[in-house]
């Protein structure tokens, strides 16, 4: 590293206390505060400076991939709190954004790129990732770059700029790789790294483990030290989600949702974007001497604690575009068999026709084995409580751009194709298998 980047990185010696942050959240920090230690009065005295002080100092924030669905949406709500946000992502902004927020185009897999990005922030939200879902859970050495070179890359930039606090979006997936898990918690050891089955949660556990690892490092300019926290969301959901829910309408619209699989009694868990939005500035304000740095060194669980089946949580949104609900249900291992088949496909077609997997391994595993997590402790130290939400503001996001069924179809037609879907697939499964006496 050249002198002229560790001058340039070098920050004041003290942290800066969140400013205007909405009354709810502090709300919620002070009541997990006050439920952890009977002298709260040092938190309550903070609360009320922050409510009261409107000339306090703003606060800068980095979010990596800050221009995604879930990183635009937490940057909103920042913003909306009086904080300046720096969007650092490889793609622009779809929307115009205001004055206090700020794009900066780079690549975490690019250290010049993130320490220049990094300098003078205050506290960095490491949300960039790659390869959670689809074709890009196939693509080894990218998901290997972003995930775990790229992670590297953000805690180094934050020891040698002396970014003080930084909150790293995680995954369910670093425990869980097709066991199940009721009301587990975060006592629950990592998943051995060979027993993953895909790449994305392989790296983002390693990801997860070198920015907990890294708590506690001093900061090159004697400010301090780095404090850093892990989240570890289920699936997000929310009106104009970009990455699963499309994808979900693209099957049912064209006829390919036909069947569910697994138990009816198996249950998962999901996170709507706002309330993930909420854990992330708890977290934030619980890395923080106001915030008792009770979330440093940690990972959390963060959903909207309401188990539930997977294909009955889609429900609302099947029958809401006007599609019938598919009665017919496969057993999880001849659909764990079908999208380990296309895998292999795929790895040897993907040169020439990168096609989009219907159901990866993974994704069947997520989606038809139960696996849930226990709130207590987010609630407990971040003061975390997860707002109720449904379907319906999605369903009408997807009606409002001209998604849902224009004409209805007869039962019997209905019947015929669901036949035909249902014995293509057995066919193509089928087809696999070695003929006896060969």
């Amino acid at each position: 590293m050249s002198e002229e980047i560790t001058s340039l990185c070098a920050l004041p010696s003290e942290e800066h206390m969140l400013t205007r942050i909405s009354k709810d959240v502090c709300w919620a920090v002070s009541k997990a505060t006050a439920s952890l230690s009977s002298s709260s009065s040092l938190w309550t005295q903070t609360s009320r400076l922050t409510f009261g002080m409107e000339t306090a100092r703003e606060e800068t924030y980095l979010i990596t991939g800050g221009c995604g669905y879930f990183g635009y949406r937490l940057a909103a709500d920042l913003y909306k709190n009086g904080a300046k946000i720096i969007l650092f992502d490889v793609i622009p902004p779809k929307e115009d954004m205001p004055d206090g927020i700020t794009f900066v185009q780079g690549d975490i897999c690019n250290y010049t790129e993130v320490v220049s990005a990094v300098f003078g922030v205050h506290c960095v939200f490491h949300v960039a990732s790659y390869g959670m879902s689809g074709r890009e859970q196939l693509k080894r050495s990218r998901i290997e770059a972003v995930n775990v070179d790229g992670t590297r890359n953000v805690i180094e930039a934050c020891v040698e700029c002396g970014v003080p606090r930084l909150v790293y979006t995680s995954t369910f997936n670093v425990v869980f790789g097709g066991q199940e898990i009721k009301n587990g918690d975060e006592s629950l050891p990592y998943l051995p790294l060979d027993l993953h089955p895909d790449h994305y949660s392989r790296t983002k556990s390693i990801a997860e483990v070198a920015v907990l690892k890294a708590n506690g490092t001093a900061l090159k300019n004697k400010s301090g030290v780095l404090r850093t926290c892990a989240l570890r969301p289920a699936g997000i959901y929310g009106p104009g989600e970009q990455r699963h829910l499309p994808r979900i309408v693209n099957y049912i619209e064209k006829g390919i949702f036909r069947f569910v699989y697994g138990k009816a009694s198996s249950l998962v868990e999901f996170v709507h974007v706002d309330n993930l939005v909420l854990a992330h500035v708890l977290s934030a304000v619980a890395l923080t001497a106001q915030g008792r740095h009770h979330a440093a060194g940690q990972a959390y669980f963060i959903s909207d604690s309401r188990p539930v089946n997977n294909f009955e949580f889609f429900r609302p949104l099947v029958e809401g575009l006007g599609y019938p609900f598919p009665t017919l249900r496969l057993p999880i291992t001849l659909v764990y068999f079908a999208a380990f088949l296309i895998e292999i496909i795929h790895r040897f077609v993907a040169p020439f026709y990168d096609f989009q997997p219907l159901l990866t391994r993974t994704e069947v595993y997520k989606t038809g084995v139960t696996h849930y997590f226990s709130m207590a402790k987010a609630e407990a130290q971040l003061g975390y409580r997860p707002k109720e939400y449904d379907l319906d503001q999605v369903v009408h996001w997807f009606r409002s751009r001209g998604h849902g069924r224009k004409r209805q179809n007869s039962s019997i037609g209905r019947l015929v194709v669901n036949l035909i879907i249902v014995a293509a697939f057995m066919v193509a499964v089928l087809s696999f298998l070695p003929v006896v006496g060969s």
